[in-house]
């Protein structure tokens, strides 16, 4: 790492830049740039906003940006991007999967709580969804639980422990090290701890993501592989720390 590297603590970006960044993020990710007119319409605002907004961040080292030009984010911009990207996506998933929200609405509450989410919170929601990765009856039977108002309507009934999850509990699982480059893998569970698990939990390696192995360096190091549209540089033991399940690849 650049000891002259300037990097931002989470108090000097408001919630409203983070989610600039994301924005920004995820239009490169998807078409490959982006515009300040391409920002102001995906976060339904004018372009004026936009400009102030860019200033500021391009003041915090986190966007390359001149009046009119295309907008490219800094190393820590990316960074900062997709760690707040990762937060929406494993909130929204919960507040779909978990507690059955509509689309539209599971976004919307993950939007409004995703600058607020701790490591720790993001930790503890990757390990909930790990276990929910072996034991997916759980969601079932919270779902049609007596507490539920949704089970007094449809009159379900409590399903039975599933031995399926028992087995899959006890089966032994790959490491993302053990995928052959052109092949793609479900993430399980991070098997890493501290400062490395958040590392790749902010990265985007999140529980049941998809990620492609696209080729392995000289001598096994590094894994160079696609996670939510971004390419990562894995060493080796980061990935023997990522437990995964093979998948298919879909063809072209």
């Amino acid at each position: 790492m650049d000891p002259h590297a300037i990097t931002v603590s989470d108090s000097e970006i408001s919630s409203s830049l983070e989610d600039y960044l994301e924005t920004i993020y995820l239009l490169v990710q998807e078409q490959g740039f982006a515009r300040v007119k391409d920002v102001a319409r995906a976060r339904d605002v004018k372009a004026a906003s936009v400009s102030i907004a860019l200033r500021r961040l391009a003041e915090l080292a986190l966007v390359r940006y001149e009046r009119r030009e295309y907008i490219a984010l800094t190393p820590e911009g990316e960074k900062v991007g997709r760690r707040v990207f990762s937060r929406h996506r494993l909130l929204t998933r919960f507040f779909r999967e978990v507690l059955n929200m509509e689309d539209k609405a599971a976004s919307e509450q993950a939007c409004a709580m995703e600058h607020a989410l701790t490591d720790e919170a993001m930790d503890g929601m990757a390990r909930f969804f790990e276990f929910l990765g072996t034991c997916p009856s759980v969601i079932e039977s919270f779902r049609v639980c007596p507490a539920m108002a949704e089970r007094k309507r449809s009159g379900g009934h409590l399903p039975e422990w599933c031995a399926v999850c028992a087995k899959k509990k006890q089966a032994a699982s790959l490491t993302l090290a053990d995928i052959k480059p052109g092949n793609r893998a479900v993430v399980s569970k991070i098997g890493a701890g501290g400062a490395l698990r958040q590392r790749l939990l902010d990265m985007g390696v999140l529980p049941q993501t998809t990620i492609d192995i696209e080729r392995v360096g000289l001598g096994g190091d590094p894994f160079w592989v696609r996670c939510q549209g971004a390419r990562l540089a894995l060493r080796r033991s980061e990935a023997q720390s990522i437990l995964v399940r093979a998948a298919e690849k879909e063809s072209d």
